[in-house]
């Protein structure tokens, strides 16, 4: 038995978090066995499991992704949001594994299942550190699991983004036609016989499939302001568009422009703490009165944790400066760092309020174009306000 419309079932007439290249690739696939051609189907693809490095698990995030593997493994490859769920727990159970590292090269997937996914992760965040890489791509759905990690890096060549939704339709009724083919329908219901594919869309099946389609988006687009703290209006104006370099960041879908290496050796440094005192007084507690008096605990057991401690701080001072340096540069404001790390703003008020100042300055900055030349040297390098083009371009299509 064929799974062709089993598979037909889950890529038309469903409303897909996927880049429209990939889904062009898909098609591809599928269509031509439509008219008869055999469909090869692979055995399920060896993906490895996550691998510990310096305490760090990476779990890949590959291919594209689907609620369940089905069938198109031996043509483009699929990863399952229930296989990265399992991996997932398996990271968060293993007493080795200090922080979780998701390595994302996906053009996106299926809608199905993918916000689910995306929860457990930042609910996940609260039991160990999760960040992750675009490496290189994060796009649609693979980006709905990116924005769930506290943390995100970009390859130089990698992008972020497709925040959109896409459904397509199949029309084979004129093929049909000419093939001498001809499908009759017999069924209760007036919406029963709905997006058919042997027959034209109707306006009543095009109106009920583009509801589902924004509903799904709406999902989308709140569930990425929400992990990612920016603005729904600011998620909502990137128009679905693919971001590449410090454009990702700029429009505060991205942190930190890096290789896996980079946001790995970063992530170490970060996860890297011996015990802290606090724990060996938690222990105490547990310990029987005699024992403790046998082994009395002395001020020198807890000098290296607070060395340790006092190191960490500065190591994580120092990357909130920079964190903060980055985003001020980034939006052309570089003078409001100091002003910011002064009183601590977290990275995430930050970035919103940058967005905001921006946002709020659109037209001018559009009407702008480029910074002048007698500018400081230290903002003279021109940046890319995709905050604002798209809301001026909003506000022109109003």
């Amino acid at each position: 038995m064929t799974l062709l419309p089993h598979i037909a079932g889950r890529v038309f007439d469903t409303p897909l978090l996927i880049a429209r290249a990939k889904l062009d690739t898909v098609l591809g696939v599928i269509i031509p066995r439509l008219q008869g051609e055999a469909l090869p189907f692979g055995t399920k693809p060896t993906l490895r499991d996550y691998e510990i490095r310096g305490g760090i698990a990476v779990i890949p995030v590959v291919g594209t992704l689907v609620r369940r593997t089905v069938g198109l493994e031996a043509q483009s490859g699929l990863t399952s949001y229930g296989l990265i769920a399992e991996r997932l727990d398996a990271a968060l159970q293993d007493n080795a594994v200090k922080g979780i590292l998701l390595d994302i090269d996906s053009p996106g997937g299926e809608a199905g299942g993918v916000f689910d996914l995306a929860d457990k992760i930042f609910a996940a965040r609260k039991h160990k550190p999760i960040w992750a890489v675009a490496n290189d791509e994060a796009f649609s759905a693979a980006y709905a699991i990116a924005a769930s990690a506290e943390r995100i890096y970009l390859s130089r060549t990698g992008g972020v983004g497709s925040i959109g939704v896409i459904a397509v339709h199949l029309d084979q009724s004129e093929a049909e036609a000419d093939a001498g083919l001809k499908y009759t329908a017999i069924y209760a219901g007036e919406r029963k016989n709905d997006l058919s594919p042997h027959e034209p869309l109707s306006d009543p099946a095009r109106a009920q499939l583009q509801a589902e389609v924004d509903r799904i988006y709406g999902l989308f687009t709140a569930s990425v302001a929400r992990m990612r703290g920016i603005d729904l209006a600011a998620i909502q104006s990137t128009e679905a568009a693919l971001y590449f370099g410090e454009a990702s960041l700029a429009a505060g879908l991205a942190d930190r422009i890096g290789t896996m290496d980079d946001a790995l050796s970063d992530f170490t440094k970060k996860v890297a703490r011996p015990s802290t005192s606090i724990n060996r007084n938690l222990k105490r507690k547990e310990t029987p009165m005699s024992e403790t008096q046998e082994q009395p605990t002395t001020s020198m057991e807890a000098s290296p944790d607070l060395a340790a401690l006092q190191q960490q701080a500065r190591t994580e001072a120092m990357s909130y400066v920079t964190e903060i340096t980055e985003l001020c540069q980034l939006a052309g404001v570089p003078d409001k760092a100091l002003a910011f790390i002064s009183k601590s703003t977290p990275a995430a008020e930050v970035r919103k309020a940058l967005l905001e100042s921006r946002a709020a300055q659109a037209d001018a900055t559009a009407i702008a174009g480029q910074i002048p030349a007698n500018t400081n040297p230290t903002n003279a390098e021109p940046k890319i306000d995709t905050a604002a083009i798209y809301a001026a371009r909003n506000k022109k299509g109003n």
